[in-house]
């Protein structure tokens, strides 16, 4: 008879839940409050959220904030598939480990350095900062992790369907649109949903790369917090997480149709 997970193990799993989840449902709950003062619980209210709209510095740096991150997450992500494409299928070609590790260094590249070298090559080609610049920053930062997800996807990819598409005549570029791309969508998803998050997080990078006009809603969060909490931050941030929980569920069923899929192919390929 197997036995359930002992007492230390759910202790260990109910602090590591409540120390990452306890935080943001405190930012949730405070949200409706209806007292200016966030520290004191002044009632239940939905006042604050109504006030967003009247806040128009908020409001249009969430709009810069998503115009970027939709913008910098497809340019990453078209970026990233051919990056990492290019690192699973083609195992030799000349400067492979130099193009690698250039992928791969802004993984771990302080983003301090990352945002103050792009602020230096900007100024370097007389690019006024604004909003191409940021565009560009986070593609460039958020592009590597976009190549490991499809590289490791790729890895474990099973090429004889690929293979059964040739030997009928199709053309790479075929094979590469109708079969591989498919099968590889979550994976695609995934990475898009990744730069997405991580350029609306963004804050240094934004910062170097920001012009007059583009100032992007980590920024006024950032600027707006040093003179003391809102509740109508807390209202906006509530937004952005119901946001980006929305989106992880739907990449969540996404990814369940998308084996089902592939099972039922190479099913139909086995048979």
């Amino acid at each position: 008879m197997k036995k359930g997970p002992g007492w230390f193990l759910k202790i260990s799993m109910f602090v590591g839940f409540a120390f990452l989840y306890a935080p943001i449902i405190i930012l949730i709950i405070y949200s409706f409050n209806a007292s200016k003062l966030v520290t004191v619980w002044g009632g239940f209210s939905t006042h604050w959220y109504g006030s967003l709209w009247h806040n128009q510095g908020l409001m249009d740096a969430a709009k810069v904030s998503a115009m970027v991150a939709v913008a910098s997450s497809t340019l990453a992500t078209i970026l990233g598939v051919l990056a990492g494409y290019s690192l699973a299928r083609v195992p030799e070609f000349f400067g492979r480990t130099l193009f690698s590790g250039m992928v791969l260094a802004p993984l771990v590249m302080p983003e301090v350095i990352t945002g103050l070298s792009l602020l230096l090559s900007f100024i370097a080609i007389s690019l006024d900062r604004g909003f191409l610049t940021i565009v560009i920053a986070h593609a460039t930062f958020s592009m590597c992790y976009v190549a490991v997800v499809v590289q490791a996807r790729l890895a474990g990819f099973d090429t004889s369907v690929e293979e059964a598409a040739q030997d009928l005549g199709a053309k790479p570029a075929t094979v590469f649109f109708r079969i591989t791309l498919p099968l590889i969508a979550p994976a695609v998803a995934a990475g898009w949903l990744l730069s997405f998050t991580l350029s609306l997080d963004d804050l240094v990078i934004a910062s170097f790369a920001s012009g007059p006009g583009s100032t992007t809603l980590p920024m006024k969060i950032f600027s707006s917090v040093r003179l003391g909490v809102t509740p109508e931050i807390n209202a906006i941030a509530t937004i952005l997480i119901g946001f980006v929980a929305t989106g992880t569920v739907i990449y969540s069923l996404m990814l369940k149709r998308a084996v089902a899929q592939r099972i039922r192919i190479e099913q139909a390929m086995r048979g």
